[in-house]
């Protein structure tokens, strides 16, 4: 009987857990300023394949996000710009800062953020703008710095989804004044929980590395705000591992992302994912759109697939703006974000990663073939 092909699947090998019981046997689970060994020795590996000049570690990609905004300063009575369409914590990062959410729309073949949604969304009051490169391609990054110079805005990409992911020959993670990403359990690179920032500016990397620990500057006293964003030694060295196969994961990523393409070609219900001249996607999803859909239909065939052992998921059938507690940013104006919303009822996800064998690729895209025809 055939198992479910999961949308994603953690590549953990024995020399990980060979580094990972060493770091335990040591004694040396964390350090109290979050720069043990191995922690120092992956954010300089981290830097150097991003190209950035220096990477913070911290504890998860939300962690990321939160500490990049509070070292750019940003706080209450300012503005942030951000995508609905997106995984909650680019907002709740937004609103832990105590900052309010500036929704903004989407391109919808992309669902990257829009830039000329963004020039509306600006206010005397914006500070910054966090695209997100979602599902592992690239934001528009050129018309996104063009409108951070002109109103003297700070960009924090948020990168979660899209290690490795390119645009115009340069890595995510250094097109912003502070970049994040994640290494949860179904990412690229994984390590369970924990995340990284990268930036050019010193300054910035000085206050990151206090703001993950309480906050503290020398003498071991708070000088500022802060938090315990820490990253433990073990996930460290398990990141450090993880990093050094990173390239053959895309490598296999791309090759799988590129079988399921050609085998799904030829479905005209469905819109399938692409790269713009340019960019290089990470291939952290596969998503394709239904054309036509509403949320019902799409829903159905979601779990028709799961009932055949394709492990599809919907990212995101809810946009933040949508959500309850968010809804309370825009007062008593209803925020319409067509793009977004109607993405939202018509994409979903199907498994591509790299631990699938060609004939597991072969059955998901004949089933999605089946199933949405």
């Amino acid at each position: 009987m055939r198992e479910t092909i999961p949308i994603s699947k953690l590549s953990i090998s024995n020399e990980d857990i060979k580094i990972v019981t060493k770091i335990l046997k040591s004694g040396i689970l964390t350090e109290r300023t979050g720069s043990g060994p191995n922690v120092s020795q992956f954010e300089s590996d981290f830097a150097h394949f991003v190209g950035a000049k220096r990477a913070v570690a911290v504890s998860s990609g939300t962690a990321a996000l939160h500490a990049s905004l509070m070292a750019l300063g940003i706080g209450p009575g300012d503005e942030v710009i951000v995508p609905s369409f997106s995984f909650v914590a680019t907002a709740e990062s937004v609103a832990l800062t105590g900052a309010k959410p500036i929704f903004a729309d989407i391109d919808p073949q992309t669902y990257c953020i829009d830039p000329e949604s963004v020039e509306d969304a600006v206010t005397k009051k914006t500070k910054a703008v966090v695209p997100v490169h979602l599902y592992g391609l690239p934001s528009s990054m050129d018309g996104i710095r063009e409108i951070a110079e002109k109103y003297s805005i700070s960009i924090v990409e948020d990168a979660a989804q899209a290690v490795g992911a390119e645009y115009k020959e340069a890595k995510v993670g250094t097109m912003g004044d502070i970049a994040c990403f994640s290494f949860y359990a179904s990412k690229n690179l994984a390590v369970g929980e924990g995340g990284m920032t990268t930036t050019n500016s010193e300054e910035y990397a000085d206050a990151l590395r206090m703001i993950r620990n309480h906050g503290e500057g020398r003498g071991n006293e708070s000088v500022r705000l802060g938090h315990n964003y820490r990253m433990p030694e073990v996930v460290a060295a398990l990141g450090r591992a993880q990093l050094q196969r990173l390239p053959e994961i895309l490598k296999a990523r791309r090759s799988n992302a590129n079988t399921v393409t050609n085998l799904l070609n030829d479905q005209d219900s469905l819109t399938l994912p692409f790269e713009p001249e340019g960019y290089k996607h990470s291939w952290y999803l596969y998503t394709v759109r239904l054309k036509g859909a509403n949320a019902a239909r799409r829903n159905k065939i979601v779990q028709r697939l799961r009932e055949r052992k394709v492990g599809a998921t919907v990212y995101y059938h809810t946009p933040i703006h949508m959500m309850e507690f968010y809804r309370a940013f825009s007062g008593r104006e209803k925020i319409e974000l067509k793009q977004t919303e109607k993405a939202s009822r018509q994409v979903f996800s199907i498994p591509t990663h790299q631990g699938m064998s060609k004939e597991d690729l072969e059955y998901v895209a004949e089933i999605v073939r089946r199933v949405a025809s």
